[in-house]
């Protein structure tokens, strides 16, 4: 990233503004602007890679573009200058304004909020607060399905609660980190802001509650070994730990690569999953012969038949509807659990970026075709690299059908906050025994990760089996036995 400078006169500098829910730096993905190009208020300057997706970043002035901070492949921080733009010449012969004294100096991160108070009001495509521009280079948009957030309604044991609002807008709560230092610090030690108990004045989490969080093991860090599609870019080194070219146990270090904001996301996400849930698993052999056969005579015709996802998670939205607890959540403070009218099913995809888990809002509503379209949009959606913030939360159960991966079992890790996730291996032939004979047929193992806190290992078997019946005979899912 180049160095910052001071702006000449009649400049402004757009600095990378505040993305929320902890986020504290971007990645450059690619300038869509070019140092002298004429921009106008709100029109895309760049792609970013954010902890949730690759958005665009719309600048909040317009002018001719003096400087441009940083190269594809850069990270930078929240307040960290990004383009410098100074007046066009049609703005520039505009009657000057009385002089008026000058403010007094600001922090750098204080300077970059008054610059976006000064602008439209937009900061980030999906984090803005104003309608976009017309004009200027953009990405064409992603087709999308009809299917929309719908308000939710939550119980809990003691009633429901007042106020209902759309899915997964009650899974974080507010944090207030009002100096850059203790998010940076918060950061460089992996910590989730969202999960650090504040002490400071007016509830604003301090250094020493960063600090208190790291040694208490709040998050803990996670080697999830397999980092074959981690897509993180190779950068220099921090100065922490060794360089490449150094030799550590006898082995050279071949090359030091920064991890991206999303796999930190996903890293500190799965950690607090592991560091608070006590998860247990269960596991079955089920006999999904009768549904591969019945998938191939659903195929209208000339079209696709509906995928093997999809069948299965409109079973999987069925046993819920009689094991409910499953697709719940727990209070914050840990003595409540609170269910939901509905389900939001979160799938977890495989993308070159990472592990994605786009959201299929109010899924239990769905029939088996438009699951089956909601399912290929979103991981079409999801590999792009385009997926929308807002679709990546408030799933309340995860289906992960890591099948398609060549593997036949695995013990998944919870999404936070769910407390349940079913992961569905392939489906291969293999010996099995019927009616005493030996026949070939095409098995499928199905595994439940549970969070122990919110039900027993009975309740939980009572979900696989369901789930298990559903699969042996499929008919009884459209009310045919």
């Amino acid at each position: 990233m180049s160095t910052p400078v001071k702006p000449q006169t009649g400049t402004r500098v757009f600095r990378l503004p505040d993305l929320g829910e902890g986020l504290t730096e971007a990645g450059l993905v690619q300038w869509l602007v070019a140092v002298g190009d004429t921009i106008v208020t709100d029109q895309p300057i760049a792609e970013v890679e954010t902890a949730k997706s690759i958005v665009e970043l719309p600048s909040p002035f317009a002018g001719v573009i003096t400087a441009l901070h940083g190269t594809a492949g850069d990270t930078i921080d929240v307040g960290a200058p990004v383009l410098e733009v100074a007046d066009s010449p049609s703005s520039a012969a505009a009657p000057e304004s009385p002089a008026t004294p000058a403010p007094p100096a600001q922090p750098e991160h204080e300077a970059y909020r008054e610059e976006e108070r000064a602008g439209s009001g937009n900061v980030l495509i999906g984090y803005g607060t104003t309608a976009r521009a017309t004009k200027g280079r953009r990405r064409p948009p992603v087709a999308s399905t009809t299917i929309h957030p719908a308000s939710t309604t939550i119980h809990s044991a003691s009633g429901t609660l007042a106020g209902t609002s759309p899915a997964g807008s009650s899974e974080r709560r507010p944090v207030a980190v009002r100096s850059p230092l203790v998010r940076r610090l918060a950061r460089d030690l992996g910590l989730d802001v969202h999960s650090i108990t504040a002490t400071g004045a007016d509830g604003a989490i301090t250094r020493a509650d960063v600090l208190r969080a790291a040694v208490d093991g709040a998050v803990d860090a996670v080697a999830d070994g397999a980092s074959a599609h981690d897509s993180g870019r190779t950068t220099p080194g921090t100065g922490v730990g060794p360089e490449a070219g150094e030799t550590v146990d006898g082995l050279e270090v071949r090359a030091r690569e920064r991890m991206s904001p999303l796999r930190k996301a996903v890293s500190a996400k799965l950690s607090r999953s592991r560091s608070e849930i006590p998860e247990a698993t269960v596991w079955v052999d089920v006999d999904a012969t009768e549904l591969w056969d019945l998938r191939a005579r659903m195929a209208p015709e000339g079209g696709k038949a509906p995928s093997v996802t999809a069948l299965l998670a409109r079973f999987v939205l069925l046993a819920l509807e009689e094991y409910p607890v499953l697709a719940s959540r727990l209070s914050e403070n840990g003595d409540e659990i609170l269910s939901f009218d509905g389900v939001n099913l979160g799938i977890a995809a495989d993308t070159e970026r990472g592990l994605l888990v786009p959201v299929v809002p109010r899924a239990h509503a769905l029939s088996v075709t438009q699951l089956d379209s909601a399912l290929r949009e979103l991981t079409t959606t999801a590999r792009s690299g385009a997926m929308p913030p807002e679709r990546l939360r408030g799933s309340t159960f995860t289906l992960n059908n890591y099948g398609g991966l060549g593997v036949d079992g695995s013990a998944a890790i919870i999404n936070h906050p769910d407390v349940a996730i079913l992961g569905i291996g392939r489906i291969i032939e293999r010996p099995w025994v019927v009616d005493g004979a030996i026949v070939a047929r095409r098995i499928v193992q199905i595994s439940l990760v549970f969070d122990h806190r919110v039900c027993d290992g009975g309740y939980a078997a009572g979900f696989l089996r369901r789930v298990t019946e559903l699969i042996e005979h499929p008919l009884r899912a459209f009310g045919r036995v």
